[in-house]
């Protein structure tokens, strides 16, 4: 039925021979997998992925039987010449990764040069992305676009100067980290800007998903909780905020009114800290809003 239903869907569209057909996967949730990528791989006459035994369980979940090719990042340049052989032969290829979109973390850029670079056609076909589907859940309202960098160096010297390099980019920054490395990164980001806000995902897609937005001096608290340091994780790096960019528009009505109430009874520094750690927005950020209103208050008495 499910085969019927992606070939009803996606089925007008043509199906080349001699295309290789770079398909999305699901991320985790096995329902995020299109209708016509499940069509494409019923069409394919060989499906080339990065671990057969993870792609196998895959077809069985489609009820597909298919002739799987190890196409990975120690054999991609090798294994990438027969594939190309069976585009060649009048066969349809198509390339998936073990979750997500090939070629943006996972293998999958050089098979594609070398078979655009024998002439033949690459066929994308669009779906599940951690990169994206992070980003979608950010509300970054600072970044100009975002700046996929994925795993950063595993000594802490060379991530703490890549991270340092990737401070000052006007956008986010999207990055993956192993649950065992997850703490060394909090770690790092809490020392560059700790009050610079990460979302910060776990398990995406799957049962027990979490994201949450916060303050990078909170991360550490964050990962404490039990269970969190399981399952793979993505982050975003927000983009700095320009102080000129603190207006009352861009905070809930809540929160400004609160900076408010805190402002008129407490320092500004520690009411912003206090307002940051309640809510997640960023601490120099309010810190600046509570200073631009209290110098507009002094101006209006003058």
């Amino acid at each position: 039925m499910l085969l019927q239903t992606a070939a009803m869907a996606a089925g007008s569209q043509q199906y080349p021979a001699s295309v290789l057909y770079v398909v999305a996967t699901p991320i985790g949730n096995l329902a995020d997998m299109t209708l016509r990528a499940i069509h494409a791989l019923a069409l394919a006459d060989a499906v080339a992925c990065e671990d057969t035994r993870m792609t196998q369980r895959l077809m069985q979940h489609l009820g597909l039987d298919k002739r799987l090719v190890a196409v990975h990042e120690h054999n991609e340049n090798e294994a990438a010449q027969t594939v190309v052989q069976a585009l060649q032969a009048g066969q349809r290829v198509a390339y998936v990764s073990d979750a997500g979109t090939p070629g943006v973390s996972d293998p999958g850029a050089r098979l594609v040069r070398a078979v655009r670079a024998a002439g033949l056609r690459v066929v994308p076909l669009p779906g599940a992305s951690a990169p994206v589907t992070l980003i979608s859940a950010a509300g970054d309202v600072h970044a100009q676009g975002f700046t996929f960098v994925g795993f950063l160096p595993s000594k802490g010297g060379a991530r703490r100067e890549a991270l340092a390099g990737l401070r000052q980019l006007p956008g986010a920054v999207v990055l993956f980290e192993s649950p065992h490395r997850v703490e060394e990164l909090a770690r790092d980001l809490v020392a560059i800007d700790p009050a610079r806000l990460v979302t910060i995902g776990r398990e995406l897609t799957k049962q027990f998903e979490e994201i949450d937005t916060l303050p990078a001096e909170r991360l550490l608290t964050w990962l404490a909780q039990p269970n969190r340091q399981r399952g793979e994780f993505a982050l975003v790096w927000h983009a700095q905020a320009d102080a000129g960019d603190a207006t009352a528009d861009e905070l809930p009505t809540p929160v400004s009114d609160l900076l408010d109430v805190l402002a008129e009874h407490l320092p500004l520094k520690e009411a912003s800290r206090l307002l940051s750690e309640a809510t997640g927005q960023p601490r120099n950020r309010l810190y600046d809003l509570a200073l631009a209103r209290r110098q507009a208050r002094q101006r209006e008495a003058d």
